[in-house]
Parts: structure tokens; C-alpha cells; sequence
């Protein structure tokens, strides 16, 4: 019996990819057993192949459903109804109760919850419906799919709500006496205007020698979540909040993440906190980590300290400028030492009542962003040069640190000769030289044209941050020691991670034999989710576009395949693509991979990413959540 994740093509055939077998096992349509695309499956081999050939397989039993919730059509007949999924999966219809129907007639969507999964070929599965999907709602229920798809359950279950609301909202004076009470500090927040989960405040105290001590206080999600119990296992199974344009999907219920344990102002609040002091200098000379109860004096948006940061003045101004002041330093220092200055870009929807997109709104990393971001960097690495430190009868305490691999060879060695013809130089000799390039590539091209293709091709050499127990470095950021400790009511390792650190501060070291299994559970979450957030901005992307179908826009190609190229419209950020097919009249075009470009094989035209052009909207397909565009000649454009 062999264990792995069934994958299943859009041609109806299996795929299984088991840890330790380089090959992924193929199992055919007739041999799923019961399961369906996305499902950890018990696997065994039916018939085996010499090397370099697909060993053939069977299910033998599905060990996790990958989602049990489903959105679909209700079809009726006499006395039975049952669910048609659209997908392009293959997928059983699912057979409804007349008891189970919710009121749904005929033609209607709805979302139901299966009750009863039957490994039977003769017997289909049972569903009920949990709620009927009114025509209106089309897109709302897009989004719901979509988290579905990528197996996120829409709500809690009865139990994880009861077990939420049955914990305790007083602070006990017994609770507040094995804490360092810091309710009499300057103590505030800085979060987005529309955010209701504070994960963070900072407090600032100028100390009797001179020095600062510069709390970075953490919701204490873990003294409230009971380790094993039933929310607990929903919030572990989760992984990770979900943020599309329209909602988020949380991995808490929203009477711990909005209320219990996000740091509202003007409410004491128990916390877990990293404490500096801190030299005029910007020198750290000592640290402080353990549990503590705070008292929010303030709610900033980035907007409100951004404007402050500028006119330097304002409620809290003085404290605002000095540690303005030191993440500015830590920032400077942190890419001395090796981290990337990346940019980011953050393209967000501008939503009416409804939920539709009616503009487009690109919000960029501004020194009140980074103000929180290097405080936040802080306590992080400070945590896991705490844990690292740390041993157990000689040996590393299981934690789940979050690493980030050097650059991918295979990528970077393109990407470098690609660099080149624009008069870039990469230094190859050490990891640190090539950061130190990226560096320099980075701060060369600020405003030229190819600024933004060669920091997007830049991005795509990197590897992927995860979470494991190998400690082996933040390549991105510089760091020897990383962990994620400062957002636990959206991030389930954080959680993991206070655990830990409370067991060695508390001298009762806390050794979990699965946690490297618990690493890749929430690294698998945490892809999910961005699977989801990409799919539901590309669907809104589509929604908006519709607006204007037929007309044409100047775009920058952003991409470039054997079938085509993809363009980004410069007013909208909205990706589509430009098919080969639309192309043949033109030329005959080849792909040239190593210039990231499409050539014109008789014409010699050049389609390269970061190349501007104009585009006509031609199609927009909500289902596909696909945008077709038509490239359109400076001739006619002219025109």
C-alpha cells in the first residue's frame, strides 16, 4: 500500500505521486474507488514496468477527502434529485433526499455538503443542501466554489463554533499575574483601513538610560485554542486564512479572529511578545521573549502614519518617527547582508455593494508598511535564533522554521543571460554574490523599460519559502534563523510555533515526533490558498473586463508559450492572452526560449516580455476565468 494525492486530468486519467518513487503511479478512470480529483489516497500496484515506464495502480480506499462541500445544479425527477458538479474533473452526481432539499427546485444552484461517500460503483454518493443559491448571487457563488476547489470548507462546523464560544472573554487577575503587564505602555496598532483581525502592536518607551524598549506584542491565539481539540484540528485542517477581492475565508471563526483575540484599542489583551532595548544607535542590546497583557492605545491605518511619516507630526508622531527611524536602519542593514529588494506591487478591486469590480486600485510598499514589516521581521528571526540555540538531550527541538532555498540553477542560468543584454552583470562565485547582483540589477533598472520584466523574471528564478523542521536559512531575506510567529490568527504554523517557544520559556521543551509532517501539511495549505486568491483575482479580472469587450488598450507582455503570448493591460493590471493562432497571418512564430520571446520566422518581429503593444478585448470567459485579447497593429492603430 502506497500513500499519495490523486490527480486526476482533464482527459479523465489518474495520477498518483508517492514520496520516495520518482514516478507518478497512473491509474485508470475504473480504478478510483470512490475518489475523486484532490483526495490522499491508499494506492496498490496493479502492475509494474521497467525503469523509465508508469507503474499502473488501484485505490483501495480514500484516506482524506480533499472537499466535501460542492456547489452545483439541482436536477429533479420522480421522487429523487441529485447534483450535477461543473467541472472539467471527472465527478459523480450526487444523490439528494427529498428531505435533504433545502426548498431547491428544478435548475437551481446550490451548495450542498456530502453525507455519504460510497466506494460502490452501483451506489452513488449522498448530499444535503445547505443553502440555495439565488441567480443573483452567480458570482458570490464563484468565489465559494473556488474555495471549495481548493479544499477550504465555507463554514465551521457546529462543534468548532460551540468550542469558540464557550471560551472565556474575561481576563482573569490570576491569568494576569503570571504575565509581564504592559497595559500602562504606549501601545498601538497599524493594520490596513478594511482589516478587523489585529494580529500586532508595537509599544515605545523611552527607558531612564537613554536607551528604547520596543515591544512587538503577538495575539495569543495558542492560550485560547485547547491543543487536540475539535477547532483545534478545523483550524489545523485549514492551515491558513484565505483572502479573495471580496472576503476571507478565516481559520479561526470570527469570534476569535475579529474579537477575542484581535488587538482591538481601549481593551486589555493577552499577548506573546518579543521585547528589544535598543541603543540610539539602532544597536540591539538586549531581548526579552514571554507572555505578556497589553492595552491598545490606538488604531492606525498605513494611510494615517504614512501621512504623519511625512509631516512629521500628529498623535504619536514622536514615537512613530523613531521607529520609522530604526526600520529604516534594520532595512539598510538587512540588504547589506544579503536579503533581495524585491518590489511588490499590490493590484486590488475597487468593489460596489454588490461585489463587482468597478476599478482598479495598485497599492505599493510605502515606509509605513515597512515600518511594521521590519519590526515584524525582527521578532520573527529573533524567535528562531531562539529555538536554534536550544537543544533537548543533545538534540534540535522539532519547530517549524521557514526556509527559502538559493535560487534555482535551472532558471537563474537563463535568466542571467537574458540580464546580460541589457548591460547586466551577475556574480556567480557564492550565494551572497549572487544576491549582491540581484541587488545591483534591482536598483539599475529603477524607471527604465525593462524594469518590470527583469524583476518578474528575477522573482521566477527564486525558490519557494515552505515550512520544516531543516533549519537551512531565509535565503531570500538574508537570514540564518526564520520562523513565522506573528500572525496566528491567520497562519496555523504561527500557532505551532508558540507552542514551542512556550515549552522551552516554560523549561518543559515540547518534542513533537509529526512535525515535519505538520510543515508540509500547512506549506500544502499555504500553495492552496494562493492557488485560490490567484483564481478568484483572475475571475474578477474576466468580471471586469467584460465592461469592455471590443475595445483596445496598451498592454506589456507579461509571458510568452509555444501557443502564445500573455499581455498585461497597463490601465487595468488584467492579464489575457494573445493566441499563436491570431498571429499566422502575420508570420509563422516560433518560441525562443532563452530570449523569453516569440520570433517571427520570416519577419524577424519580436514578441518578448516587456514589450509594449496595444490589444483588442476580444472574449471573456467568466467559466474558464480565461481573457482572450487580439494583438493589434500600430497601422491600424493608427487608424
Amino acid at each position: 500500500m502506497l500513500k499519495g494525492t490523486l490527480d486526476i486530468s482533464r482527459t479523465g486519467m489518474g495520477y498518483v505521486m508517492v514520496d520516495g518513487i520518482a514516478d507518478d503511479i497512473l491509474i485508470r478512470p475504473g480504478d478510483f474507488n470512490g475518489a475523486i480529483h484532490g483526495d490522499l489516497v491508499a494506492v496498490a500496484i496493479r502492475e509494474r514496468k521497467p525503469a523509465g515506464h508508469r507503474m499502473k495502480g488501484i485505490v483501495k480506499t480514500v484516506l482524506k477527502r480533499k472537499r466535501e462541500e460542492f456547489i452545483g445544479e439541482i436536477q429533479l425527477g420522480k421522487g429523487f434529485a441529485f447534483l450535477l458538479i461543473e467541472t472539467d474533473k471527472p465527478m459523480p452526481d450526487f444523490f439528494i433526499h427529498h428531505t435533504d432539499l433545502k426548498g431547491a427546485k428544478h435548475g437551481d444552484r446550490v451548495l450542498a455538503r456530502v453525507i455519504d461517500w460510497s466506494a460502490d460503483r452501483e451506489k452513488r454518493p449522498q448530499a444535503a443542501v445547505i443553502e440555495v443559491l439565488p441567480p443573483e448571487r452567480i458570482h458570490d457563488a464563484a468565489m465559494k466554489d473556488i474555495l471549495l476547489e481548493a479544499g477550504f470548507p465555507l463554514q465551521f462546523s457546529d462543534e468548532a463554533v460551540e468550542e469558540s464560544l464557550r471560551i472565556p472573554v474575561a481576563i482573569t487577575p490570576k491569568e494576569v499575574s503570571s504575565r509581564r503587564d504592559l497595559r500602562g505602555l504606549c501601545t498601538f496598532t497599524i493594520d490596513p483601513l478594511d482589516a478587523k483581525d489585529f494580529d500586532d502592536a508595537l509599544s515605545f518607551q523611552l527607558l531612564p538610560n537613554g536607551h528604547y524598549e520596543i515591544g512587538i506584542h503577538i495575539a495569543d491565539v495558542s492560550h485560547y485554542i485547547e491543543e487536540g481539540g475539535q477547532l483545534d484540528q478545523e483550524s489545523f485542517a485549514r492551515g491558513t486564512s484565505v483572502y479573495l477581492p471580496d472576503r476571507v475565508n478565516p481559520m479561526l471563526p470570527e469570534n476569535i479572529s475579529n474579537v477575542l483575540c484581535s488587538l482591538r484599542p481601549q481593551e486589555d489583551k493577552l499577548t506573546f511578545s518579543v521585547i528589544i532595548e535598543m541603543k540610539p544607535s539602532g544597536a540591539i542590546i538586549k531581548k526579552w521573549l514571554g507572555k505578556t497583557v497589553i492595552h491598545s492605545c490606538h488604531r492606525f491605518t498605513y494611510e494615517e502614519v504614512q501621512a504623519i511619516l511625512e509631516e512629521k507630526e500628529g498623535l504619536f508622531s514622536k514615537e512613530l518617527l523613531q521607529l520609522h527611524t530604526f526600520a529604516q536602519q534594520m532595512r539598510t542593514q538587512r540588504i547589506r547582508n544579503g536579503a533581495i529588494n524585491f518590489s511588490s506591487q499590490e493590484v486590488r478591486f475597487k468593489l460596489n455593494e454588490l461585489g463587482d469590480p468597478v476599478g482598479i486600485m495598485v497599492k505599493e510598499s510605502k515606509e509605513s508598511h515597512q515600518l511594521i514589516e521590519e519590526f515584524m521581521l525582527l521578532a520573527n528571526r529573533i524567535v528562531a535564533e531562539k529555538i536554534a540555540a536550544s537543544q533537548v538531550e543533545g538534540k534540535p527541538v522539532p519547530f517549524p522554521y521557514r526556509i527559502h532555498d538559493d535560487p534555482d540553477e535551472e532558471r537563474l542560468i537563463p535568466f542571467i543571460e537574458f540580464a546580460r543584454k541589457f548591460g547586466h552583470e551577475f556574480d556567480r562565485s557564492s550565494s551572497a554574490a549572487i544576491a549582491a547582483s540581484f541587488n545591483q540589477l534591482l536598483s539599475t533598472v529603477q524607471g527604465k523599460p525593462e524594469q518590470h520584466v527583469l524583476e518578474q523574471l528575477g522573482i521566477r528564478t527564486m525558490a519557494k519559502a515552505r515550512y520544516t523542521t531543516e533549519n537551512v536559512g531565509h535565503y531570500g531575506l538574508g537570514f540564518e534563523h526564520y520562523c513565522h510567529f506573528t500572525s496566528p490568527i491567520r497562519r496555523y504554523p504561527d500557532i505551532l510555533v508558540h507552542r514551542v517557544l512556550f515549552s522551552l520559556l516554560n523549561q518543559q521543551p515540547r518534542i513533537d515526533k509529526k512535525m515535519e509532517e505538520k510543515c508540509k501539511h500547512t506549506s500544502d495549505r499555504e500553495r492552496a490558498a494562493m492557488e485560490a486568491e490567484r483564481a478568484a483575482n483572475k475571475y474578477k479580472q474576466v468580471q471586469y473586463m467584460k465592461n469592455f469587450l471590443g475595445e483596445e488598450f496598451e498592454g506589456v507582455i507579461s509571458g510568452v508559450a509555444h501557443f502564445g503570448f500573455w499581455v498585461e493591460t497597463v490601465e487595468h493590471k488584467c492579464e489575457g492572452l494573445v493566441h499563436l493562432s491570431s498571429l499566422s497571418e502575420y508570420d509563422d512564430f516560433r518560441l525562443i526560449e532563452t530570449d523569453y520571446c516569440l520570433l517571427g520566422m520570416r519577419s524577424g518581429r519580436k514578441f518578448r516580455m516587456g514589450d509594449k503593444l496595444w490589444i483588442k478585448v476580444i472574449a471573456a470567459n467568466l467559466t474558464k476565468r480565461q481573457l482572450d485579447f487580439e494583438w493589434v497593429l500600430a497601422a491600424e492603430k493608427s487608424k
